[in-house]
């Protein structure tokens, strides 16, 4: 337990850049900000590029690029492009779009970290590989791990093809798609257990279906997750189709698998240790107890305030039962887990990205993709574990818990409560894979711990060289 105590940063040796820093406009959309300049916080991180063994970089004139211009996509997706303020690719994008653009169709395989602009690479291929003389018949399918980030990448899809006539964008989730019509769309974005369901009822045409993209998909791919299903979904559609698998992180049992369901695929990734999120402040709380993490919770509730903040706990019901706790104690909150009815859960979220809600307690469910600007702390009541009685630190959750803060280059805050030895040496164990400085929070001394907390959150943007995971150790 010493181990972690003794990686703490000083919050003063990893100040941020003064409020009003105008350097990083924000993106148009929420979900947008992975789509290009426009709101795009570059962090310095080195790209990884491993070809297949079908193609080598004189096959590629465009391996690289350094405008959206020398993709030579159609007007009315620079259009779109230019309309949210996308003026150049990001890092990822440089590398990756001239792959995925080319021709014949490759697969990829492509691994950044959230902010760093894949949702728009992933966007602007299908977008450029549709035919929109056909814009009921479907063409391109996206598959997510849940309807809200389903929802999200169907309005970045929709907002950069703006200026495209006649594109139709529908989503197949639960209760979304007429049994009358069935599917009737060029682009279709759903979750895989609706999609299955769409298809073996024949309302969803996959005959003509040229790109299958899949979000997150370390999780999507793995067997303990929704794996099978992207296996079934895979087995019926077209032999030859490009497949697209993105994720922010692949643990190594399952990239050997993505190779497998997506062969002979470029790969791209980025290196471990620029992995953590830059521009994301991540302090850790030493509470007495169990019990003492309810009474720290709700000190931070004035500090959760000043922007959003989404609050991780490990089942639904104690998701409910904080919800209720904090509201007895006059705390107004909201709650969003997977036994919320599909409405239910879009309204919830409407209301959250609106700030008509401030605080959000949730569970796994929005750990993945999920954008909202606003959101200024994440909060990990419960640590992520996995495995059979949560045996072992869940890291990759833990990367993206934490990248639901510091969106669009502002700074942002993770706060993880720690309060017996499993939930220390977990966390510990966390910092060790991705090689993270955290900042320690004392619930005895308040004044000192708001200060830490609100000289971060209060500071608007990020500046490009701010990375508390770096900083001077105390």
């Amino acid at each position: 337990m010493a181990d972690l105590a003794s990686r703490i940063t000083k919050p003063e040796d990893a100040a941020p850049a003064a409020a009003g820093d105008s350097s990083a406009p924000e993106a148009q959309i929420e979900g947008a900000n992975d789509g290009g300049n426009g709101g795009l916080f570059e962090s310095a991180y080195d790209v990884e590029v491993k070809l297949s063994d079908l193609q080598n970089d004189t096959e590629s004139p465009l391996y690289s690029v350094s405008s959206f211009d020398q993709l030579g996509l159609p007007k009315p997706i620079n259009d779109g492009l230019l309309a949210m303020n996308f003026k150049k690719p990001s890092k990822i994008q440089e590398r990756a779009l001239p792959l995925m653009l080319g021709n014949p169709p490759r697969n990829m395989i492509a691994q950044s970290q959230s902010g760093t602009g894949k949702t728009a690479a992933f966007v602007l291929t299908v977008l450029s590989r549709i035919d929109l003389s056909k814009p009921t018949q479907p063409q391109a399918l996206l598959l997510a791990p849940s309807r809200e980030l389903a929802r999200q990448i169907q309005t970045v899809v929709q907002t950069i093809g703006q200026f495209c006539e006649n594109l139709i964008v529908e989503a197949a989730i639960p209760g979304n798609i007429s049994r009358e019509t069935g599917v009737k769309a060029s682009v279709v974005v759903g979750t895989p257990g609706t999609v299955i369901d769409l298809i073996r009822r024949r309302q969803f045409d996959v005959s003509q279906l040229k790109v299958l993209v899949i979000d997150e998909a370390d999780n999507m791919l793995d067997q303990q997750g929704l794996g099978e299903q992207c296996v079934r979904v895979k087995g019926l559609l077209p032999k030859d189709i490009q497949i697209l698998l993105f994720s922010a992180t692949f643990p190594d049992k399952v990239m050997t698998y993505a190779e497998r369901y997506a062969p002979k695929a470029n790969q791209m990734k980025l290196r471990q240790q620029d992995l953590t999120v830059k521009g994301i402040s991540q302090m850790y709380m030493d509470c007495p107890n169990e019990k003492a993490k309810y009474d720290v919770l709700c000190k931070l509730y004035g500090l959760m305030t000043i922007g959003s903040s989404v609050i991780f706990v490990r089942t639904r019901e104690s998701a409910n039962e904080i919800q209720r706790r904090m509201e007895a104690d006059g705390h107004k909150v909201s709650v969003l887990h997977g036994a919320y009815e599909g409405v239910n859960r879009d309204a919830l979220l409407d209301d959250f990205r609106s700030g008509r809600s401030k605080v959000l307690i949730t569970t796994n469910v929005l750990a993945r993709g999920i954008d909202v600007s606003s959101v200024s702390m994440v909060i990990n009541y419960d640590i992520p574990m996995k495995g059979m009685g949560d045996k072992e630190p869940d890291a990759e959750t833990y990367l993206h818990r934490i990248g639901r803060t510091g969106r669009f280059g502002r700074v942002g805050v993770s706060i993880s409560f720690v309060y017996d030895r499993k939930s220390f040496s977990a966390l510990s164990e966390i910092a060790n894979v991705y090689d993270i400085d955290l900042i320690q929070l004392s619930p005895d001394d308040w004044d000192l711990t708001e200060k830490k907390v609100q000289d971060v959150i209060k500071s608007s943007r990020a500046a490009p060289d701010y990375a508390p995971s770096t900083a001077t150790k105390a």
